[in-house]
């Protein structure tokens, strides 16, 4: 509708400062490519002289991206000074990552701090209605996967899901607390030992409740982790 369109996200986790192969470049020339039109990629994700060159280069209608915002380790630590460089490129903001939402970087979170309006994208907004019509008016019956590393900061999660669903999936590092919970054996992989009775407490609950909570039969064992170790079982 002739907006000037400034894109911006991450990909996978450098480590030390930008890396070429995390670079947004491949995913400007692919989303040209679906757009048929010419997309640039800018140099950097901060209001630097040529960034802002090529924003008030700028016609109605363009899409730039920005390059990848974890090139600065700020960006997961929400650092305001990196949120309010890239929010000066701006007029508004709008967030359409669903993926992202919930953690609070210079990109999702801090840039909102500098701009207004700031509003959810249609993406965001179709993610939402979904969820909530999952969750407040599920069609029976119902199964919810639960992930993540840690037990701890899916308490809330899990509670409430044992008051809706039929089958809940564990999944992730937080399979092991629920296993050693178990009495089994889980060598040294994560697990949170101050969980163990509350993993145990959550199996009752789903018990009494009438809900089947599944958890992996088969693991895969390494001598090392992450990917470098070697698969030994």
């Amino acid at each position: 509708k002739g907006a000037k369109v400034l894109a911006c996200s991450h990909l996978g986790r450098p480590k030390e400062g930008p890396e070429e192969k995390f670079s947004l470049k491949p995913v400007a020339k692919r989303m040209g490519e679906l757009m048929g039109k010419d997309i640039k990629c800018a140099p950097d994700c901060k209001a630097t002289d040529e960034v802002k060159e090529l924003v008030g280069a700028m016609a109605e209608g363009d899409v730039l991206i920005l390059e990848n915002t974890r090139f600065y380790k700020g960006e997961t630590k929400n650092d305001l000074e990196l949120a309010e460089s890239m929010a000066s490129l701006a007029d508004l903001f709008v967030n359409d990552a669903f993926g992202t939402a919930h953690r609070a970087h210079s990109s999702t979170e801090g840039v909102t701090q500098f701009l207004e309006p700031c509003v959810s994208g249609f993406l965001l907004k179709k993610e939402l209605d979904y969820l909530k019509g999952a969750v407040d008016a599920p069609m029976k019956p119902m199964a919810a996967i639960v992930g993540g590393a840690k037990v701890s900061t899916k308490i809330p999660v899990i509670e409430s899901m044992l008051d809706k669903v039929d089958k809940l999936i564990i999944g992730g590092g937080m399979v092991f607390t629920f296993l050693k919970a178990r009495g089994l054996s889980v060598g040294n992989s994560l697990v949170e030992d101050d969980f163990l009775e509350l993993a145990k407490k959550l199996e009752e609950q789903a018990k009494e409740k009438g809900v089947e909570l599944i958890l992996p039969k088969d693991v895969a064992c390494g001598d090392a982790f992450p990917a470098d170790g070697k698969e030994v079982g």
